[in-house]
């Protein structure tokens, strides 16, 4: 517990974990285990137990975004940079809105957006300077497997039907905070969603490397994204279309 306050800034050198290593592979093991047994009683839950699995995950993400601020004022280390203006943390807020009044933009927005970004930051987490008996290090992959696992659950239990109609909905809200983003980064030099720099282990940063900019990876990545997301969802519908008489 001797480092369980500290952040990335404040952390010293050596005392974290490597990726696709012990501690990774154990947290990425509990994810596929989460999503998986969450799937199952989703599927088998009538629409009322359904409405409380919901709640109940969203519930457990604002308490660990909660966890978070109250260990970060007590360390006497929360600055400008924890605002919730990354795009996890705005998932947050929206999975906590699509919890009481789901629509189709928030449907697809969590599809597309939430699940992919999820889960890049389970497979390349930034925290890697920080041992397992750290807050920061709790919070970051308890945080991204709940914000996986809503979506994911809610997907493969039918009640997210992707669509591609909905698209140009999240695409706007996405641009609306990557706006207030932007600005933030301005005024508070932060890098919310990453639109400053990369660092090294994040995806954006092989685009740097190759390209000279990180920034170079959003319009590479997205229509990647959306096709993966949604090509094999229509697929899947074109496939049942023919298959009925």
């Amino acid at each position: 517990m001797k480092y369980f306050w500290e952040t990335t800034e404040t952390i010293v050198k050596g005392v974290g974990f490597t990726h696709f290593k012990g501690c990774h592979w154990i947290w990425l093991a509990l994810f596929v285990l989460t999503c998986t047994l969450l799937t199952l009683f989703y599927r088998q839950s009538s629409p009322t137990r359904r409405l409380k699995i919901r709640r109940v995950l969203a519930a457990l993400l604002v308490a660990d975004e909660l966890f978070k601020i109250v260990c970060l004022a007590a360390g006497g280390n929360y600055t400008p940079k924890y605002l919730p203006l990354h795009l996890c943390s705005i998932n947050i807020i929206l999975i906590a809105v699509h919890a009481w009044k789901p629509s189709k933009t928030l449907d697809n927005f969590l599809y597309v957006i939430c699940i992919p970004t999820a889960l890049l930051a389970l497979l390349f987490p930034t925290w890697t300077k920080l041992p397992p008996a750290n807050f920061m290090h709790l919070h970051s992959f308890s945080v991204h497997i709940l914000l996986a696992a809503y979506p994911i659950v809610l997907t493969l239990g039918g009640d997210i039907k992707p669509s591609v109609r909905a698209l140009p909905r999240c695409l706007l809200l996405l641009l609306g905070f990557g706006v207030l983003a932007l600005l933030a980064n301005h005024f508070f030099d932060t890098n919310f969603m990453f639109l400053s720099s990369a660092s090294n282990g994040n995806p954006l940063y092989w685009f740097k490397q190759a390209l000279g900019s990180h920034l170079w990876g959003f319009p590479i990545l997205a229509p990647v994204l959306v096709t993966v997301m949604y090509l094999p969802p229509y697929l899947i519908r074109k496939i049942k279309t023919l298959k009925k008489p």
